[in-house]
């Protein structure tokens, strides 16, 4: 399952995120610019937060079940 959106950092640079949650794994990554190579990067928790944002409001549309998003929340590091 993949989520996306917009964020800008602390200097101001617009960055495309990019979340896979497949198999129980997670990855981050981010891109800016047109040209510019995907990378991976540690999440903050902004980051994580706007992720269980976005998956919560699959829930409703049943884009994602009550089960996959329990798992989604589990894999956030404490």
């Amino acid at each position: 399952m993949d989520f996306g959106w917009w964020s800008k950092d602390d200097e101001g640079v617009k960055w495309q995120i990019a979340v896979r949650f497949h198999g129980g794994n997670v990855t981050f990554r981010r891109k800016h610019g047109h040209h510019s190579s995907w990378e991976e990067f540690a999440p903050t928790d902004a980051d994580w937060d706007k992720l269980l944002a976005e998956a919560e409001r699959r829930l409703p549309r049943r884009l994602m079940s009550q089960k996959q998003f329990g798992q989604l929340k589990a894999c956030r590091p404490l």
